[in-house]
């Protein structure tokens, strides 16, 4: 089976921008392609036409298929940035997440028991404490505020600092080097800096750890290294990934669904009058699957062919998984643009799935768990301070979000 797209000279340009009307929606471009079926083709970067996956069952097939490489070297391999501004990635810039097994797993499972369910909950009071005190600090403040740089940045900022063991007061630089890496504009040579960067501060950093060892997981990567199972540069890159992915996601998420949540009062009384822990953990998930924050896909390439969706994709094919799409499948959510903070969303693809899911989505659930019933408890006169078209949205980078966030109560 083959679709018009393919053979056609219309194929649609990827990425397609949102809609500024509805920016908390997946462009109507992409939208568009749902109804060529589960898979089309895309024009991408230098006219390169990789498969994208809009389909639920697809992608939840397809990210546990181990004929898809996520090896950022292979020719093949879909670049989430414009390649002719970018140095091609290696699998070692980003550690085990450019990595197919077995070496992913070797690597993945030297930071994963950080990030178990209990291991995470034993964190929940510590969390809390933060929490309350930023927003105390924003009571005590000024208004209006950016709630970006009041909350949503320092609180996940300091929830991984803290986990790693990596000083609070050099939030500032971890920030900026973060925000050049999930940058999309931004040059090959600022990416490549910004990683060297913060590669250079963790390996210093590792180095102190080795010598005076503590109870965080930086100490416990210099321990690997010690015992030969992991070199110290390979430890920092390790570092760069967990140190990345633990704020700049979360932060972008908290920004995101308060401004949301802020123009849905019903949907935020669901949060701010929840009985029980339950209730706010289906908002949450709600609030996962409608925003889908991961917005250029994840992205793969193909080791053999795979017959998937009436369609083949050829070894050395790429492939575009939009998860944005996916949790906008009408056959897996009913009403799916419907945002509804009481339905079971489980099944939401928002942390990815199979070998390569977030392995920090148990702190990730936590923090904004604690963090949106709290804030909109504490400050229920809460509201954006600026019209929703003047507000700044991330449409620049490979993580969505908001540059800021202006409320006052």
């Amino acid at each position: 089976m083959t679709t018009h797209h393919e053979t056609a000279a219309d194929i649609p340009d990827f990425p397609a921008p949102r809609s500024p009307a509805c920016p908390f929606d997946p462009s109507p471009e992409l939208r568009a392609l749902s109804e060529h079926g589960p898979l089309t083709r895309v024009r991408s970067w230098g006219g390169t036409t990789p498969w994208a996956v809009t389909g639920h069952a697809e992608q939840k097939a397809l990210l546990s298929d181990a004929r898809l490489s996520v090896d950022f070297a292979l020719p093949g391999f879909p670049s989430p940035v414009d390649p002719r501004h970018s140095r091609r990635q290696s699998a070692g810039d980003l550690s085990f997440v450019g990595m197919d097994d077995p070496e992913h797993t070797r690597l993945r499972r030297m930071v994963s028991g950080a990030f178990t369910i209990k291991r995470v909950e034993a964190m929940r009071a510590s969390i809390q404490r933060m929490t309350d005190a930023f927003i105390d600090d924003i009571l005590a403040g000024p208004k209006p505020v950016d709630l970006v740089q009041a909350l949503a940045l320092p609180l996940p900022s300091l929830v991984i600092s803290d986990l790693l063991g990596v000083p609070y007061q050099d939030h500032d630089f971890f920030q900026t080097n973060s925000k050049t890496l999930v940058s999309a504009v931004t040059t090959g040579e600022q990416r490549q800096a910004a990683h060297a960067a913060l590669a250079q501060y963790l390996d210093d950093l590792i180095g102190k750890k080795i010598t005076a060892p503590g109870e965080d997981l930086l100490s416990k990567l210099g321990r690997h290294v010690t015992e030969g199972e992991l070199t110290r540069r390979g430890a920092a890159t390790m570092g760069v990934l967990l140190l990345l992915g633990g704020h700049e996601t979360t932060a972008n998420m908290i920004s995101l669904g308060t401004l949301l949540l802020l123009r849905d009062p019903g949907q935020a009384a669901v949060i701010r009058h929840a009985e029980n822990q339950q209730a706010v953990v289906n908002a949450v998930e709600e609030l996962l699957r409608y925003l889908s924050i991961v917005h250029l896909g994840r992205r793969r390439t193909a080791l053999e062919d795979i017959e998937i969706g009436g369609q083949t994709i050829r070894a050395g094919e790429g492939v575009i998984l939009l998860g944005e799409l996916a949790n906008r499948d009408p056959d897996v959510f009913e009403n799916p643009d419907r945002l509804d903070l009481t339905r079971d969303s489980r099944l939401h693809q928002a942390f990815g799935s199979g070998i390569h899911h977030c392995v920090g989505q148990p702190l990730a659930r936590l923090e904004l768990q604690i963090l949106y019933p709290t804030l909109l408890r504490r400050i229920p006169t809460l509201r954006a301070a600026v019209p929703l078209e003047e507000t700044r949205f991330k449409y620049d980078a490979v993580i969505y979000g908001l540059h800021e966030l202006p409320v006052t109560w």
